[in-house]
């Protein structure tokens, strides 16, 4: 298992997991992925050359014999409490960004709320508040 991950890599990897787990990393999600990165307050001190490298170990995790178990783990290790809800919220921004939210992209979210013992309520008020911004 890698070493703990800084809040900012664990952040990554949670926009990694997303954008990848229907399988199409679409082009709108990559682009998504590093403007956050750059946009955010919680990126603040982040490397945004360490991007590509820190995407490429969260894919080859993903892609070891349970890699999203072991994913989920690592992120929830290596996030305080305090940046839970963060980490959701940048979930559901990489779901939304493509304007369609397959099955796939909820499973992983209710795994992500389940693991980081998020409330349902702060879940909805996250999950609505995407809706608000992607709407047209």
């Amino acid at each position: 298992m890698l070493d703990t991950l800084s809040h900012h890599e664990a952040l990554v990897y949670v926009m990694v997991m997303m954008s990848a787990v229907d399988k199409a990393m679409s082009e709108q999600e990559l682009e998504r992925i590093g403007t956050l990165s750059r946009f955010l307050p919680v990126f603040e001190d982040f490397d945004d050359e360490r991007l590509v490298d820190v995407a490429r170990d969260c894919s080859a995790q993903l892609s070891g014999p349970e890699g999203l178990d072991i994913v989920l783990e690592i992120i929830r290790e290596a996030l305080p409490a305090r940046l839970y809800d963060t980490a959701y919220a940048l979930a559901v921004e990489l779901a939304a960004a493509d304007l369609a939210i397959r099955s796939e992209e909820i499973r992983l979210l209710q795994m992500l709320r389940d693991r980081l013992g998020l409330d349902k309520l702060t879940c909805a008020a996250i999950e609505r508040g995407a809706m608000a911004r992607f709407r047209r």
